[in-house]
């Protein structure tokens, strides 16, 4: 079958943060405070949910599982459920993963706030790369936990980890970190991290005590040619390392609200289920089980869809902003761009996304929104029909010129 990515889909009155929600997201306002532009008018590149049609075949599902005619209470009791994503890990990662230690978790940003307490104590802290996805942070926060930030570096055109700065906090006892967040890959910059990398943080958190929380929820989002390594994969031995994962960026499913969580350590998944042991969607099981048995061709033409979409702004950088010096990212359909050098100088660089929607009515993300060492980027959203993206990178082209 051959899919249509080219297709503008109407998300208008459909309850979408992306289409009807971005003013209370993005700037904290009401929902009918006045923008320069008129709703319709946006082009919306800013969440990380897709403008793609979700794969034919989850919608077949869904409505089959419509068919039966009863949504009562569900739970996942065939052994069916946890055979399809065994098989999905092996084939994709080679990884043989142990499904007794899964739970489920209505969304990896749910999972981080239920677990940093469950983990820690209230005089630990929290230690966490930046820039950094802003739930990191907000995981934390939310159980008053300290915060600690171990800004990566750049080192020619690529994104690396300050190891001696990680180090340097781990060992600190004043600090007290006994939990590090991991974004693998990573996010806003896509970065995929090597075997050696993982190896290496892994080595100093567990040597220091520290668990590790590993969110590999873009891991399926990889540029064609790259592999991702699960954390734990590279730990067998330890229990310290638990991996989030979850169809909803892969296949569109936001709103499906599935997400898996490798709890190997028996103490901390024996309370987290005696806490969250929650019914679920029959519509999310059915969706799921159809994303992992049934998609791996639709998965295959977006990966090309988006490697061309990438290849379209890194064109379109080096013609009019060569000092950006943008890299295709390894992963996720998220490109993270500086372009700090063409900002006119009376821009506020902490109001960057509403600077871009009353200046051409663009909804993206400034890099302020990513906890910290982001100032002058920019992350937008590349999957959208080609015409979107076209249409998006002109905009920013009239902001900056």
């Amino acid at each position: 079958m051959k899919y249509n990515f080219d297709e503008i889909i109407d998300r208008k009155n459909t309850d979408a943060l992306n289409y009807d929600g971005w003013r209370q997201y993005i700037f904290k306002a009401d929902k009918n405070a006045r923008f320069d532009f008129k709703d319709d008018e946006f082009v919306r590149m800013w969440v990380a949910d897709m403008d793609f049609a979700t794969p034919p075949e989850i919608l077949a599902a869904i409505k089959e599982r419509l068919d039966k005619k009863i949504l009562g209470y569900t739970k996942v009791y065939d052994d069916e459920y946890y055979h399809i994503f065994h098989n999905w890990c092996q084939r994709r990662y080679d990884w043989n993963i142990d499904t007794a230690e899964i739970v489920l978790s209505p969304g990896i940003i749910p999972a981080l706030n239920r677990l940093v307490p469950l983990l820690t104590q209230q005089d630990e802290s929290v230690l966490i790369n930046t820039p950094s996805y802003t739930p990191f942070k907000q995981a934390g926060d939310y159980s008053y936990r300290r915060v600690i930030c171990s800004d990566l570096l750049e080192q020619d055109n690529e994104y690396v980890i300050d190891f001696d700065d990680m180090e340097t906090k781990l060992t600190d006892p004043s600090l007290n970190i006994k939990l590090f967040i991991l974004s693998n890959p990573q996010n806003p910059t896509g970065k995929v991290w090597s075997e050696q990398e993982l190896m290496r943080m892994g080595q100093l958190c567990l040597e220091n005590d520290v668990w590790i929380i590993s969110d590999e929820i873009h891991c399926d989002l990889l540029r064609n040619g790259i592999s991702h390594i699960p954390m734990a994969k590279l730990f067998p031995d330890t229990d310290k390392i638990i991996t989030c994962m979850a169809p909803s960026k892969t296949f569109n499913l936001a709103g499906n609200l599935m997400s898996h969580i490798f709890i190997k350590n028996e103490k901390i998944r024996k309370e987290w289920l005696r806490l969250y042991d929650e019914f679920l969607s029959p519509l999310s099981v059915a969706a799921t089980k159809a994303a992992w048995s049934r998609c791996d061709e639709w998965l295959e033409q977006l990966k090309h869809y988006l490697d061309d979409n990438f290849r379209l702004v890194e064109k379109f950088t080096q013609e009019h902003f060569p000092d950006a010096n943008f890299k295709i990212p390894d992963a996720t359909y998220l490109a993270w761009i500086n372009i700090e050098k063409y900002l006119p100088p009376q821009v506020d660089r902490q109001q960057l996304s509403l600077y871009f929607a009353n200046q051409t009515g663009i909804l993206l993300e400034g890099g302020n929104m990513f906890v910290s060492n982001g100032d002058g980027y920019i992350r937008i959203n590349l999957a959208c029909p080609r015409a979107v993206v076209q249409e998006g990178l002109e905009r920013i082209r009239k902001a900056l010129k």
